[in-house]
C-alpha cells in the first residue's frame, strides 16, 4: 500500500479585515513575543551539559519547531489572502461577509456571519464560507429556501435577514 495522500483542496482566499487582524496578532505574538523567550530557555538548558535527558531543552526545541512551522504558514497564507472590506453593490443578496439570520421549519433561528475558512469559529456563528452550509447560502435572497445535507438527513432553512457591516 502507497504512502501518497492526493493533495488536499486549499480553502478560499477570502478573509474579513477582522480576521487578517487576528492573523497577523498571532503571528506577531508567536515571533516577536514567545519565540524569543523559547529560544532563551533552550539556550540555557543548552548550557547544562547532557542535552539527552534535559527537559527544558527537549520541549523547548519542539515548541520552536511548532512555533516556526505556525509563521510559515503565516506569512505564506497572508501573502496570498484577498481582505475583503466593502459591502457589495446589492445589499439583498448573501455573499461573503454577510450576516444572515436563518429560521428552519421548527422555528428555531440561527445567526451566521459568512467568513473565510482561516476565521471559522461557529461557537461565535462564523461559518466558513467553504462549508456546505454557507456554499448554500451564497447568492440567495431574503426569504429563499436553503435546503443542507447533514448527517442526520437533509434540512430546510428560510433566510430571515441579511445584514453587512457591523452587527
Amino acid at each position: 500500500m502507497s504512502r501518497y495522500k492526493p493533495p488536499r483542496r486549499r480553502g478560499s482566499t477570502y478573509i474579513t479585515p477582522e480576521g487578517e487582524q487576528r492573523l497577523r496578532a498571532e503571528l506577531h505574538q508567536l515571533w516577536k513575543v514567545e519565540r524569543p523567550v523559547v529560544t532563551n530557555t533552550v539556550h540555557e538548558a543548552a548550557k547544562n551539559g547532557d542535552r539527552s535527558e534535559n527537559g527544558d531543552y527537549i520541549y523547548g526545541k519542539r515548541r520552536l519547531r511548532e512555533i516556526d512551522s505556525r509563521v510559515r504558514f503565516l506569512n505564506k497564507r497572508l501573502d496570498e489572502l484577498k481582505v475583503i472590506d466593502q459591502i457589495p453593490a446589492d445589499t439583498g443578496k448573501i455573499y461573503f461577509g454577510a450576516r444572515v439570520s436563518l429560521e428552519d421549519e421548527a422555528g428555531m433561528e440561527q445567526h451566521w456571519r459568512i467568513v473565510g475558512p482561516d476565521e471559522f469559529d461557529l461557537q461565535q456563528g462564523r461559518l466558513s464560507m467553504d462549508s456546505p452550509m454557507a456554499r448554500a447560502l451564497l447568492g440567495k435572497r431574503l426569504d429563499d429556501e436553503i435546503r443542507v445535507q447533514s448527517p442526520a438527513g437533509e434540512k430546510v432553512y428560510y433566510v430571515t435577514d441579511i445584514r453587512y457591516g457591523e452587527r
